[in-house]
């Protein structure tokens, strides 16, 4: 069974939003903590938020002030909200959990592509 699962990814304009989840099959306390990152064609992939166990959260400077993360820890789930979106925003997102034992799971990502 998948781990983390991404979803609301799609193709919105310059400007316009979209909310991304990151749904988990277990506790997200398992996890020390909690990212989004993203990779574009042709790009190394890139963190784009963090979020640790006591909910303190960094941001990529490239999405502050644009994107918001935050959970719902009655539904084991991580969101990732993307305001005033830009072209260069285009990637697949991916979900990442670091557990306490030190290992890293991945959900299969999610594209999201900015028009402009």
């Amino acid at each position: 069974q998948e781990l983390l699962v991404e979803s609301g990814g799609g193709l919105v304009q310059a400007g316009g939003s979209l909310r991304l989840s990151c749904a988990a099959s277990v506790n997200i306390f398992s996890f020390n903590v909690m990212g989004w990152y993203r990779q574009a064609p042709g790009k190394q992939r890139e963190l784009v938020a963090s979020v640790v166990r006591l909910g303190n959260i960094d941001y990529a400077d490239s999405v502050r002030g644009r994107f918001t993360v935050s959970r719902d820890t009655t539904k084991n789930t991580v969101y990732l909200q993307m305001n005033r979106l830009k072209p260069e925003d285009t990637a697949v997102y991916y979900c990442n959990g670091h557990s306490v034992a030190g290992r890293d799971f991945w959900g299969q990502g999610t594209q999201v592509t900015v028009s402009s």
